[in-house]
């Protein structure tokens, strides 16, 4: 086992650095080209809303999105949300005494879940590699709540897995391909999702965490990944402007809604 996180810093704090770098290796794993599609979300981002967004960060994970939006837009600010107890402390912990970030703990299954967030309205609202965990009706209740959370102008992304119903056989054969090449990293010693977890709950610094984590989600998510086009037109019933696809790899989309 070679890609694990060394969470032990010099001084026996929790090398908080090393976890979310950690969940990168692990996330990477599954989408080589995860950079690739945060790139164009940052250059969607900068061309609609400027350099200095409100972003809002749903489903934010160990704040994966939240970092790079930082690190390209410095005088951004940002709000992660989530429910999972183990990754956000990875995200609190990460991002300590950064006053650009703020998390708050919410579901977004809650009808009330906006009510936790600081702010009214957000420039940019983006997600990625999350929202499959909702069945197609609950997310499209949840497209409807994120329109009012937008500025005029403000822009939604979502990436996510899209598979495409008419292309069962390129569907099949780009799956095989993208498996080979995982299992070819897996024998290099990368680490799987499972695996992660595992590590994750073997850190008394995150022992506890991962346990309730585990008791909120189980092992699977139980949503469903419809098509890109299904996206685009949810969001333009749920009242964005406009829609559409604004990247695309053989297993994957990003859509966009525009207030």
């Amino acid at each position: 086992m070679t890609d694990t996180a060394d969470s032990t810093g010099t001084e026996g704090t929790t090398d908080w650095q090393a976890w979310q770098d950690s969940w990168d290796r692990q996330q990477e794993w599954y989408m080589p080209d995860r950079e690739e599609r945060f790139r164009v979300m940052l250059d969607m981002v900068e061309a609609l809303v400027g350099p200095a967004p409100r972003v809002l960060d749903l489903a934010c994970g160990t704040g994966s999105i939240t970092d790079r939006v930082l690190k390209r837009f410095p005088e951004a600010t940002s709000t992660g949300v989530d429910l999972d107890p183990a990754l956000l402390t990875i995200a609190e912990g990460h991002f300590a005494g950064d006053e650009r970030v703020t998390f708050v703990t919410a579901d977004l299954k809650d009808p009330d879940w906006r009510a936790a967030l600081p702010h009214g309205t957000y420039d940019a609202i983006l997600t990625a590699t999350a929202l499959h965990w909702l069945p197609s009706k609950e997310l499209a209740v949840l497209y409807g709540q994120l329109a009012p959370l937008l500025a005029p102008g403000g822009v939604f992304m979502n990436a996510d897995h899209m598979p495409d119903p008419a292309t069962p056989r390129i569907d099949a054969a780009e799956h095989a391909h993208r498996h080979a090449g995982m299992d070819r990293a897996r024998a290099a010693g990368a680490v799987d999702w499972r695996e992660w977890w595992d590590l994750a709950g073997a850190d008394p610094a995150l022992t506890e965490q991962v346990k309730q984590r585990f008791e909120i989600y189980g092992e699977h998510a139980d949503g469903d990944t419809p098509s890109e086009a299904w996206h685009a037109e949810t969001l333009r019933a749920a009242g964005f402007a406009e829609a559409r696809t604004v990247w695309r790899s053989p297993s994957d989309a990003l859509v966009l809604g525009l207030k």
